[in-house]
């Protein structure tokens, strides 16, 4: 009796079990409505997730944005300095370019000194109260410098040097205002014209040409050059192009206006002349005026 009691009991069990199993899988089908509790349940978790994630997404979304301004700020930052370092890379560059093509241009004009040794020499210092006189080299007579020594640029003549020490050179322009200051040039033609140049006009801005010899032609456009006669300057240096021509005061000669070929404004690097052939003691400003402006004359006087 025993043994059958736990039998039926086995037999119960197995069907409960079986019975669960059936309710749990009818459970499981699909439904297309839930139960009252589940959506109030499931309305409730929308709801309140609905309220937390709105905030939450904006916030978000702003410090999203925060970021990226935050980034694109630091790239613009980045950006404006690698344009900065580009812009000093490219005008030192030019600046580079431009040096080096002064350079080429002295180096052409020093080839063409046949009777001089160039000595290149960069301008250190210019007195603003006599921008228009005067400048300072960086070559002195350590480097073979010497006072009355032609100045020029690769353009033209600029002047000579009247002051020398171990390491720097004065040189006194072709502007100067000095009385004394006298340039022996030629006008290029046909034929050759002799004159000297005697400081500059202010009003006109220009070199002045003096002592032309009034029977000679001279034309606006000519070219004005270094006649090599009076002994410090070589002969040929471009000087400028005359403007004007006109009567002198005395009425006797001619005087003519000339632009000049160098640019006084803005001098960095000349080129010092130094005489490599027998030196003559003097300067054009001492020469004699009729042995400039009459030169076969003078040599036929010597002759």
């Amino acid at each position: 009796m025993p043994h059958f009691f736990f039998n039926k009991k086995l037999i119960l069990l197995l069907i409960g079990m079986v019975f669960l199993v059936a309710l749990i899988s009818f459970s499981l089908r699909e439904r297309t409505n839930a139960t009252l509790p589940e959506q109030i349940i499931k309305d409730t978790v929308g709801v309140a997730q609905s309220i937390v994630a709105k905030p939450a997404n904006y916030i978000t979304g702003v410090i999203n944005n925060i970021d990226s301004l935050l980034n694109t700020y630091e790239e613009n930052k980045r950006l404006k300095a690698r344009l900065d370092e580009y812009a000093a890379v490219q005008a030192e560059a030019s600046d580079l370019k431009s040096d080096i093509k002064k350079f080429q241009e002295l180096m052409d004009k020093s080839e063409s000194l046949k009777a001089y040794d160039p000595i290149h020499a960069t301008v250190i210092a210019r007195n603003p109260d006599q921008w228009e006189e005067k400048i300072i080299l960086d070559k002195g007579s350590s480097h073979g410098v010497e006072k009355n020594m032609a100045v020029m640029t690769a353009k033209g003549l600029v002047g000579k040097v009247t002051l020398v020490t171990p390491f720097t050179s004065e040189v006194e322009l072709l502007y100067t205002n000095n009385p004394n200051y006298r340039v022996s040039a030629m006008v290029q033609g046909d034929k050759q014209v002799y004159g000297l140049i005697e400081g500059y006009d202010k009003e006109h801005n220009r070199l002045i040409m003096k002592r032309i010899d009034s029977s000679l032609t001279v034309k606006k456009g000519q070219q004005v050059v270094s006649s090599g006669l009076g002994g410090i300057f070589p002969k040929n240096v471009p000087i400028g192009e005359i403007t004007e021509v006109s009567t002198d005061d005395n009425g006797l000669t001619k005087m003519a206006y000339v632009k000049p070929s160098a640019d006084f404004s803005i001098l960095d690097y000349v080129v010092i002349a130094k005489r490599s052939a027998t030196t003559i003691d003097g300067s054009d400003g001492n020469t004699s005026n009729e042995d400039l402006t009459h030169p076969q004359k003078g040599k036929e006087e010597a002759e």
